[in-house]
């Protein structure tokens, strides 16, 4: 439902959600259609689909790596620091640092550092929570147990939480529940997605992830929310996502969530 094939909006994932059986949504900057300069407007909608708002996601294409975009890149944080504000409980979650360009990998870190650190601070401010989310796509800068070591020793942990993704983790390392453990103070919410022994996206329950170990680890971290969020990338999700929501639902059901 993020990428190109999809033909839907915002309102066909918010029923696809509901049905699924699901509490709440977290939403993309690439999702929210309409929505997006009408925030009252979708708390209306998820009213009506008995569903909450977890959190809002962004990315940019500067890969919040490049020092000449850091001011272009604060003024769009800021504008969904204030979409999230109009939802109690509601975080941003800002997208992995990307490679974009050349120059080396050391800059990079303190250049996305910098960014976090400081829309960490206009979250403060408007009292809206804000963490980060490593990925393991195209060119991130965050993708094996190194690069997460680096990026939190330069983000404060009293500004930028953690968003852990299960599958972006195992694809990266292979040590994911000691990467929890590590970093578990750390620990907003959290991402539950599946990977085979190869790397390949694998629906819930069907790869290699300990998903009930990543759920103990998280629900006993000190600043979990409660939210655990299923994302579904393999291609029985590509084939037919509503269903993949409903199946992933009931799988949950089987670790009793």
């Amino acid at each position: 439902m993020l990428g190109g094939r999809f033909a839907g909006g915002p309102d066909d994932l918010l029923k696809a959600i509901a049905d699924g059986g699901y509490a709440g949504i977290e939403i993309t900057d690439t999702m929210i259609g309409r929505y997006a300069d009408r925030p009252a407007e979708f708390a209306a909608a998820l009213k009506s689909s008995g569903l909450a708002l977890v959190s809002f996601a962004f990315g940019s294409k500067s890969g919040f790596t490049l020092q000449e975009k850091i001011d272009a890149d604060l003024e769009t944080a800021q504008r969904w620091i204030d979409f999230a504000s109009a939802f109690p409980g509601a975080l941003v979650s800002i997208g992995s640092a990307t490679v974009v360009s050349d120059g080396p990998r050391d800059d990079k870190f303190t250049i996305a550092a910098e960014f976090y650190n400081r829309v960490g601070k206009l979250g403060r401010k408007a009292g809206v929570d804000i963490a980060v989310h490593p990925s393991s796509h195209h060119n991130t800068l965050l993708f094996d147990r190194a690069d997460y070591d680096r990026i939190f020793a330069l983000v404060d942990p009293s500004l930028v939480g953690w968003v852990p993704d299960t599958g972006h983790i195992l694809r990266g390392h292979e040590d994911m529940i000691d990467t929890l453990t590590t970093y578990r103070d750390r620990i907003r919410y959290i991402h539950l997605k599946d990977v085979d022994a190869s790397g390949t996206w694998a629906m819930l329950g069907k790869g290699v992830c300990d998903t009930q170990a990543a759920i103990d680890i998280a629900s006993a971290a000190p600043h979990f929310n409660g939210w655990l969020v299923l994302e579904e990338e393999s291609e029985t999700a590509a084939a037919d996502p509503a269903a993949a929501v409903r199946t992933n639902r009931q799988t949950m059901r089987g670790y009793g969530a």
